[in-house]
């Protein structure tokens, strides 16, 4: 049986064809997708292109392919504000997860709604959440928010086009910052702290299941066979956490994409006093308590860009600096920063002094103060004792190293490196076959990695420990200009 996992990203859409049965992947094609940004914060992008890059993917893969799919389900960029009209137009670009410019919106919604209505939640509102933005457009466009019938997250509107469906998967919708996570029904206290209305916009919140099936129309846009089933998929890190085995206690995955998150699977609702960790639902049933750094491969990428070197060479450059890059240091909040929680953020280098002024300690300082992110958060989760990687930076050699030795954990890669298209595969499996668990489903499904696993260096750990120090002093003396 075929099953198809498609990965709406920030840069591209991703569509991955798994054969169930021979236990291999037979088919996987993407296409780019471009950013919005503007300097106040903004990042959006156009749902429409969504649907063309969605296009050109699927009709990459073979046509045999494609009509032999028995179930489809999508993974999406968690918290994107999708308006849809009932006719079915987005009224608006689509706000995304990165977009920082509704801090004062986060702030107007927490003040209105109360400490403990937030705290009995589960969650704050933070830069991100989808609540803020439709505050946002309200605010600023309120003729488009009062034509807005359904608030859509990007999975569940591209879920829409598909079937006709507009509904919300739980673990995604748990990432709006508009449900009550314990009771996974939206609440009418922070709605209203919005506008009245709200509640009535928000679609049906559904359980892991199948939604529906590809309709007519979308069949011969996408070359798809009509009455394919189509299930209810998820956010990016709830189909990452499938795709990595993290859907039992204990287990902790990091993913390294644009943004960098750490997650694991917990049976029971995890409420962070601290709020280091949102609280999250999963999409296979349990919950995922999950830290997000806004800025991972986006500090490294841009260094390289800047530097106008491979991928390869920014890893080689890094590994020629010693551990501590000479105390050099880097803050990586180039987008704002959602962990810590710092949404008027920048990036800084800092430590230099005549020797250690060198492109070397920069690209080093860079890695290091991305995965100082990851330390930082750490001790939020309970009793980690390896960690799984995924993500286009876990292809790094030197960073896997790093990492390891940073966290003091063993790290290990498993052999599908899509892990959220794959995820999202798996769960279509795992609805449409329902027999088995889906630890089952991954057990049999999940291979590791050739590569070897990477153990952590004592050694390495503990200089790395007091280069951290200094990290946090940068972090904690700019925190009330970053604030």
């Amino acid at each position: 049986m075929y099953v198809m996992g498609i990965d709406a990203g920030t840069q591209s859409i991703k569509v991955l064809v798994y054969d169930s049965v021979k236990h291999k992947k037979v088919a996987l094609a993407k296409a780019p997708l471009t950013l919005i940004s503007k300097s106040d914060g903004t990042r959006e992008q156009e749902a429409e292109a969504w649907l063309v890059a969605l296009e050109d993917a699927m009709l990459s893969i073979p046509e045999d392919i494609r009509e032999n799919v028995e179930a489809i389900a999508i993974s999406g960029q968690q918290h994107g504000f999708v308006p849809l009209s009932q006719s079915g137009e987005v009224l608006y670009n689509v706000k995304l997860w990165c977009d920082t410019s509704t801090i004062n919106e986060c702030k107007e919604i927490s003040e209105i709604a109360g400490k403990e209505v937030l705290e009995e939640c589960g969650n704050p509102i933070l830069p991100g959440y989808t609540a803020s933005k439709i505050l946002w457009l309200k605010k600023h466009y309120p003729e488009l928010y009062d034509k807005v019938w359904r608030v859509m997250l990007p999975h569940d509107y591209l879920n829409y086009v598909l079937t006709g469906a507009a509904v919300m998967e739980r673990g995604d919708a748990s990432g709006t910052g508009l449900m009550d996570i314990r009771s996974g029904k939206w609440d009418l206290r922070i709605c209203n702290a919005i506008s009245s209305d709200l509640i009535q916009k928000l679609p049906e919140i559904r359980e892991e299941g199948v939604i529906g099936a590809v309709t007519k129309n979308a069949a011969k846009r996408f070359g798809l066979k009509e009455g394919t089933k189509v299930t209810s998929g998820g956010g990016d890190n709830m189909m990452a956490a499938i795709g990595t085995r993290a859907v039992r206690d204990g287990s902790i995955t990091i993913s390294l994409g644009t943004s960098g998150t750490m997650f694991s699977s917990s049976s029971t609702p995890v409420i962070d006093s601290k709020t280091n960790l949102a609280s999250f639902r999963s999409s296979h049933g349990t919950w995922l308590p999950l830290l997000c750094t806004m800025n991972c491969t986006v500090a490294t990428e841009a260094f390289r860009k800047a530097r106008g070197i491979t991928v390869d060479e920014l890893s080689t450059l890094a590994s020629s600096a010693p551990i501590g890059s000479e105390g050099v240091v880097f803050l990586p909040f180039l987008n704002g920063e959602r962990f810590p929680d710092l949404p008027k953020g920048e990036g800084v280098f800092g430590g230099f002094n005549n020797e250690n002024l060198k492109d070397a300690n920069m690209a080093r300082s860079i890695f290091e103060g991305v995965t100082f992110e990851f330390l930082l958060g750490l001790d939020s989760f309970k009793g980690a004792s390896e960690i799984t990687l995924t993500g286009g930076g876990a292809k790094s050699k030197f960073w896997r190293q790093l990492i390891s030795d940073v966290l003091n954990l063993p790290v290990r890669l498993y052999s599908e490196e899509e892990a959220a298209a794959f995820g999202a595969a798996l769960q279509a499996l795992w609805i449409v076959e329902n027999k088995r668990t889906i630890g089952e489903i991954v057990d049999e499904h999940l291979s590791l990695s050739s590569e070897p696993l990477t153990m952590p260096n004592t050694l390495n750990h503990e200089m790395y420990m007091k280069h951290y120090e200094k990290w946090k002093s940068y972090v904690n003396a700019l925190t009330p200009l970053f604030s």
